[in-house]
C-alpha cells in the first residue's frame, strides 16, 4: 500500500511546536516562531517548550501528554519538533496514532526525531525529515529552511549534486526512509521498526566513532536492511570520532564496504544531517535516485504498483 501524504499547509494553518526530546525554551524559539508567522502561518507554543527536566524538554509525562495532545488535535494542521538529543524513544510506545490516522498531518524533525519519523512511516504515513525550529536560523541554513518550507506547503523538491568517487552508477525507485543511523539502529526489532526492501535509504550522524558507525552498518547488514534496498543515499557524518589506534576508515568508506556486497546505486555527499546545509526530505514518499558520471539526483518519482 502506498504511503499517505498529509495535506500541504495553507496560510492561518495553525500549527504546533513541541520537545519530545531536549528541552528548548520560548526564548530560544522567538526566532523560529516569527518565521513560521512570517510563511503565514499561525503558532501554539507547547506544554512541553519552556520546561525542564534535566536535559529533557519536562518529565516523560509531559512530553509525552503534549505530543498527543497536539498529534490529535484536529485544529493543529502541522507539528514541528523543536529539537533532537535524546527522548523520544522514552515516550514512543504511549502515543496513541488512531485519532491522527482520522486526519494526518506533517510532522518535522531529524537526529533523535528520526524514532518518530519511522514510527510514522511504520503506520503508513509520510513525514519530514528536516531542520528544527532551534535550528531554523543557523548561518548558513537559509536553503535548508526553504527546502522545509517547499515541503510542508506541497512544493516540488528536486535536489542534485555533485559527483563523489565513492558513488556507485545507477537510477532506483522507491520510498525514502532513513535517517540517523544510530537511532535506526536502536529502532530495530521495536514497534517503531521500518522495513527497508524495495526502498531507498539515507543516512546521517554526528560524533560518534568510526568503530561505532562500522558496528552500525554490520548489525543493519545482518539484519537485512540493506540486502534488499533499491538505493542508498549517504549524508553528512558530522565530526566522527577516533581511537588512538587509528580504524583506517572514514565513515563514506565504511558505508561503501557495506555496500559494495549488493548491486544498487549508492550516492555520498548528499546535504542531509547535522549541518546547516540539511535539504528537507520526505520519509515515505517516493522519489527517483540518479547516479552517474555528473553526480546524483534526487527527485519525487513515480513508483508503479501494477
Amino acid at each position: 500500500m502506498p504511503t499517505i501524504a498529509p495535506p500541504p499547509l495553507r496560510p492561518a494553518d495553525l500549527v504546533a511546536i513541541v520537545c519530545p526530546a531536549r528541552a528548548a525554551s520560548h526564548a530560544e524559539l522567538a526566532a523560529a516562531v516569527a518565521t513560521l508567522e512570517g510563511w503565514g502561518l499561525r503558532v501554539r507554543l507547547g506544554a512541553s517548550t519552556n520546561v525542564a527536566q534535566h536535559q529533557f524538554g519536562g518529565a516523560d509525562e509531559v512530553r509525552q501528554h503534549d505530543l498527543q495532545l497536539q498529534l490529535d488535535d484536529p485544529e493543529i494542521r502541522a507539528v514541528f519538533c523543536a529539537r533532537g538529543g535524546y527522548g523520544t524513544t522514552r515516550i514512543i510506545d504511549g502515543l496513541n496514532f488512531t485519532r491522527f490516522a482520522e486526519e494526518p498531518k506533517w510532522v518535522a524533525g531529524f537526529s533523535d526525531i528520526t524514532t518518530l519519523n519511522c514510527h510514522l512511516l511504520a503506520r503508513g504515513f509520510q513525514s519530514i525529515h528536516g531542520v528544527m525550529p532551534l535550528l531554523f536560523h543557523q548561518e548558513g541554513g537559509a536553503e535548508s529552511l526553504e527546502s522545509l518550507r517547499r515541503a510542508l506547503f506541497g512544493e516540488a523538491l528536486d535536489y542534485a549534486v555533485p559527483a563523489h568517487p565513492l558513488n556507485c552508477f545507477g537510477t532506483a525507485t522507491g520510498e525514502l526512509v532513513g535517517g540517523n543511523l544510530s537511532i535506526l539502529q536502536t529502532l530495530t526489532g521495536t514497534a517503531s521498526d521500518v522495513s527497508t526492501a524495495g526502498r531507498i535509504l539515507f543516512l546521517e550522524d554526528i560524533d560518534e566513532y568510526l568503530y561505532a558507525v562500522d558496528r552500525m552498518l554490520v548489525h543493519l547488514d545482518r539484519t537485512g536492511k540493506l540486502a534488499g534496498l533499491a538505493g542508498l543515499v549517504v549524508g553528512h557524518f558530522t565530526n566522527p570520532q577516533d581511537n588512538t589506534i587509528p580504524f583506517g576508515r572514514t565513515p563514506n568508506e565504511i558505508i561503501q564496504h557495506y555496500a559494495a556486497r549488493y548491486n544498487f546505486p549508492v550516492a555520498h555527499g548528499f546535504p542531509v544531517g547535522h549541518e546547516p546545509r540539511n535539504l528537507a526530505l520526505v520519509v515515505g514518499q517516493p522519489v527517483r535516485l540518479t547516479v552517474d558520471e555528473s553526480g546524483a539526483s534526487l527527485m519525487k518519482g513515480f513508483i508503479s504498483t501494477m
